[in-house]
């Protein structure tokens, strides 16, 4: 497996999940819709680096979100309004291990016990500890968030 030295989420991009090395090191697994890979960088670094890339801050996606959506835990973020891309974390962004999900890859998912089972697009899957019913609401908060961004009208690079 490869190992890249940074990244930018894309349209590509599926999930990414942070993991420690034995060393203590936390590295990144992404998951695009055609490959799999490592970055050397946090899911927090990588998330900066791309709100960067089109302008904003991470502290900036934070308070929209919240704005939008009030105090909820585990807010979804917009990433690039250009390109529709939103994505959202099964715990605190501030954890190293967290998961974050592009919703525009997911095609179904299903539970079992106190398991989701996430089903992408391109027919990979991966299982997150986590109730069906909470990974689901987690996904319709992020998938209205987008549209209510870009379709709503609130699209900070759209013209009035």
């Amino acid at each position: 497996m490869s190992i890249e030295k940074s990244y930018l989420i894309n349209q590509e991009f599926m999930s990414m999940a942070g993991y420690l090395d034995r060393y203590g090191k936390t590295f990144t697994l992404v998951y695009e819709f055609n490959k799999m890979f490592l970055v050397d960088q946090s899911p927090k670094e990588i998330l900066e680096d791309s709100i960067r890339e089109v302008g904003f801050n991470l502290k900036g996606a934070l308070e929209s979100s919240k704005r939008d959506l009030g105090d909820i835990h585990m807010l979804p973020l917009m990433v690039n309004p250009i390109l529709g891309i939103t994505v959202f974390p099964t715990k605190s962004h501030k954890h190293e291990d967290v998961i974050w999900f592009n919703p525009n890859h997911i095609k179904r998912t299903r539970g079992k016990k106190k398991l989701t089972i996430v089903v992408f697009r391109n027919g990979q899957t991966i299982i997150v500890h986590m109730k069906l019913a909470f990974f689901n609401n987690k996904l319709f908060i992020a998938e209205r968030f987008r549209d209510d961004k870009i379709e709503g009208g609130k699209n900070p690079s759209s013209v009035s």
